[in-house]
């Protein structure tokens, strides 16, 4: 059999031995994949990763009974007016920050500077009834040395003398008995009308006192036109608006007391022997990772027979973060010299509910799942999952378990 061989044009034959040459290259490396070299000069994902790591290690934490709660404001006050009238000065509103003694809304004040004005005149005219300047100051009377008593006390001296002087001359026979009967009585008429003006003037002294009790609850009515705060604290809610009439003691705003704040809690019986007062807390709050101390200040005396559990408040300090109805969780240390194995805070990944720490074993990273307790901004309690001395990775961020690491101080 006869083969014939068919020769393909020049140009075919250069582009076709082309292509091969541009395949070849395409597949062919010089350096393993996991060692390459970047165009920057880089080690790309494949390469050995520079890690910090820390030691997992012990620390005294203390026992502690965990229990859940509520925060409350440490005073909640709803501040009312005294005296009824129209409103026409509010000075909060919601959120604002008040301070003690600081004046958060009026009434109208003109009516009762009128009745001032009123109390006052009635004052003046009393006084001067006593024989006192009107807008004088010193209270000081003699009943003795006022008019009605003087003209009261001469009256009767002038009975006693024409008494006497009829007494005489019914003795010499001058003048009959009956004259003396009659000045006798007249005397005795005298005398009444002397006490009876000794009376007045301590009947003027009581209407004195009266009229000054007056001007001074006009001046208190006054001063009650301005509703004052009375400790420091945050508007919780405003209740009047300016132009409305108020009567007495219709509300005005309510006021919270936020530092401290008062946590009530609820201790199982099988934990309430060893709940103290005195005891240190540690409270968080949903959504805040921090830590916030206070101790425990008051205990229900019984336990609640309905669920079996004991009542406690501990004043917790707030520095403006935490806010009264805030469903709050509690470490109750009931014995400081408990030690707790931790690992700093920044270790811990969490995703998807489920927490991990990334050792570092023979060279490489490895995820572990760890059940994590009591948390600061520095540190985390670990239950379970690791060990005290293993290695973990500070900042792993996306680093994979079985990625080769390079531990560096």
């Amino acid at each position: 059999m006869v083969f014939s061989v068919r020769r393909l044009p020049p140009v075919i034959t250069c582009g076709l031995l082309t292509a091969a040459v541009l395949l070849f290259n395409a597949c062919k490396s010089e350096y393993p994949t996991s060692a390459r070299q970047s165009p920057a000069g880089g080690v790309e994902r494949g390469a050995a990763r520079e890690v910090k790591v820390a030691r997992v290690a012990e620390m005294p934490m203390g026992t502690s009974v965990t229990v859940t709660g509520t925060l409350a404001a440490k005073d909640e006050a709803t501040l009312s007016v005294k005296v009824p009238g129209r409103l026409s000065v509010i000075t909060v509103d919601l959120g604002s920050v008040v301070r003690g003694g600081q004046p958060v809304a009026q009434v109208e004040q003109q009516d009762y500077k009128l009745r001032i004005q009123q109390s006052e005149a009635a004052l003046g005219q009393a006084r001067a009834r006593l024989g006192l300047q009107p807008d004088g100051k010193d209270e000081r009377v003699d009943p003795e040395q006022t008019g009605t008593v003087r003209q009261a006390r001469a009256v009767m001296e002038e009975a006693r003398t024409n008494r006497q002087r009829t007494v005489t001359l019914v003795e010499q026979g001058v003048v009959a008995r009956a004259e003396y009967e009659s000045a006798d009585a007249a005397y005795k008429v005298a005398v009444s009308k002397y006490q009876d003006a000794i009376e007045e003037i301590r009947n003027r002294q009581a209407l004195l006192a009266q009229r000054r009790s007056e001007v001074a609850l006009a001046r208190q009515a006054l001063s009650d036109t301005i509703v004052y705060a009375p400790f420091d604290g945050i508007v919780q809610e405003k209740k009047a608006s300016v132009g409305e009439y108020l009567g007495a003691g219709a509300p005005v705003v309510t006021i919270v007391r936020v530092n401290p704040l008062r946590f009530r809690g609820e201790v199982p019986e099988r934990d309430a022997a060893s709940i103290r007062a005195g005891q240190p807390v540690r409270v968080t709050v949903e959504g805040d990772r921090n830590f916030y101390a206070g101790r425990i200040v008051r205990l229900s005396p019984t336990i609640n027979q309905q669920n079996r559990v004991l009542v406690v408040e501990a004043e917790i300090g707030n520095s403006g973060s935490l806010r009264p109805g805030n469903f709050a969780s509690a470490d109750i240390v009931t014995n400081d010299a408990g030690m707790a194995v931790t690992v700093p805070t920044n270790s811990v990944i969490t995703f998807a509910g489920i927490e991990k720490v990334i050792t570092v074993e023979n060279g490489k990273a490895k995820e572990k799942p760890v059940t994590t307790g009591r948390r600061a901004a520095d540190w985390t309690e670990v239950l379970s999952g690791v060990n005290v001395g293993d290695s973990v990775v500070l900042d792993p961020g996306n680093l994979q378990s079985g990625q080769a690491v390079n531990v560096v101080e």
